[in-house]
């Protein structure tokens, strides 16, 4: 029988810790109070153009393309990411000049970032960053093995300092197994995890065209730090996440590793073919280019021989009609194929693949890549105030308009000064 107001108070973002309700004047209405922890500043109740992450504190010190990959995705999201560098800089800085003029992996992975330039082992430096960490909700480190804690920021003592931070350490081999202290790059991580083993032709292994290792270790690191966010609104406290690229290309490599570990064989490097599936790979059309197709099931089989084959008796015939049988055949087949799709220009292949219901994918270059009417792209400033322009992140919100520009990439030790002034006084360090 009694109204009820109830008032929401969002002191930096939403857990509920404590509840309380208060009888307002005589008509006995409610004020519904949040107690909220220092840490999340950002705000469920979001404009169009605020950003899910803004207000979130990250201190990373980083180097090189993992820990930047999950820090760039929050950057992207609006936290602010303080980055902390040598005297000389992050080494990826002096990687190229291809981005225009600058580093291009530095470029891509470090737009939105503050950089502050300390040397962690000395005193007032450190003074600084514990000044950052205690307002701080992320710490991010992947230096070389055991470096961060030597200097005093080990993630478990910060995390009994600071409870409620959430910590992510990225390492070659993991912290606490063989292989420990080894340096590790991406390249030394896919041979020694058995990737460059399943990768390139028949003549030999080779090399996967990005550092597949660090990208997706740096993924799977934002998403470590994100179920870490989540779980903090949850208990209330902090939590401390690792990531190996050792462990993130062994979990990629479960296909091939199964194969192995209940066959006793290893899959075949089968170039742009599947080890496993066939048809599946690259035939050259009439005028000289290269498209993919993938047959992924015994309908699309069908339709690919009567439908562009122009044959429905190949589906049946003893030597292609199940997988395994296409697979042990594999190279009759591609010939079968290959003398077919020759007779096509690529646009009239496409056509026609198009209209059966055929998956394909044409062989592009990268100069492909840059003029793909499916490219998206945005734009931002690199390390020395040059445009540049790169693909947009993967991830869409639905329904929201699509940023075609981002936060610039910081210059070294671009924001020190301001840095110090805001955390540790004026001093110099």
């Amino acid at each position: 029988r009694y109204g009820m107001a109830v008032l929401l108070t969002f002191a930096g973002c939403a857990r509920v810790a404590s509840l309380q309700l208060q009888p307002v004047g005589k008509v006995k209405s409610f004020s519904l109070l949040w107690s909220v922890p220092r840490q999340l500043k950002y705000s469920y109740s979001m404009s169009a153009t605020s950003k899910p992450l803004a207000g979130l504190v990250v201190l990373s010190m980083e180097q090189a393309v993992a820990a930047p990959v999950a820090t760039c995705r929050l950057a992207d999201d609006g936290a602010r990411v303080i980055k902390v560098e040598r005297l000389s800089g992050d080494f990826a800085r002096a990687y190229d000049k291809n981005g225009n003029g600058g580093s291009s992996y530095f470029s891509w992975l470090n737009r939105g970032k503050e950089s502050l330039v300390v040397d962690i082992k000395q005193q007032k430096s450190k003074q600084l960053l514990h000044s950052i960490l205690e307002r701080a909700d992320v710490f991010v480190q992947n230096l070389a093995p055991g470096a961060a804690a030597r200097a005093g920021f080990d993630s478990t003592e910060l995390r009994k300092k600071y409870p409620k931070l959430i910590t992510l350490d990225i390492s070659g081999y993991g912290n606490d197994r063989a292989f420990k202290g080894y340096k590790a790059y991406d390249l030394l991580v896919a041979a020694e995890a058995g990737l460059c083993s399943v990768t390139g032709t028949p003549d030999g292994p080779g090399r996967v065209g990005v550092s597949i290792c660090d990208i997706t270790a740096g993924m799977n690191g934002h998403a470590a730090i994100m179920k870490g966010l989540y779980l903090r609104e949850r208990t209330g406290r902090g939590f401390g996440y690792t990531v190996s690229l050792f462990d993130t290309i062994a979990d990629i490599m479960n296909v091939p590793l199964m194969q192995q570990r209940y066959t006793g064989k290893p899959p075949m490097r089968a170039g742009l073919a599947h080890p496993s599936i066939a048809p599946y790979g690259a035939f050259e059309t009439k005028d000289a280019r290269k498209i993919l197709i993938s047959i992924q099931n015994e309908r699309e089989w069908s339709k690919l021989c009567a439908d562009v084959l122009g044959n429905p008796e190949i589906a049946t015939d003893a030597m292609y009609n199940k997988p395994d049988l296409r697979v042990k055949n594999r190279q009759k087949l591609d010939q079968l194929i290959s003398d077919n799709f020759k007779k096509f220009l690529i646009e009239d292949l496409k056509s026609k693949l198009l209209e059966t219901g055929i998956a394909f994918g044409e062989l592009n270059s990268v100069e492909g890549l840059m003029n793909h009417p499916v490219l998206r792209s945005v734009s931002y400033k690199n390390e020395n105030g040059v445009e540049v322009i790169a693909a947009a992140p993967a991830t869409i919100e639905t329904g929201t308009d699509q940023r075609t520009r981002m936060e610039n990439v910081p210059r070294l030790g671009e924001h020190t000064d301001k840095i110090i002034a805001e955390f540790g006084g004026n001093s110099k360090l």
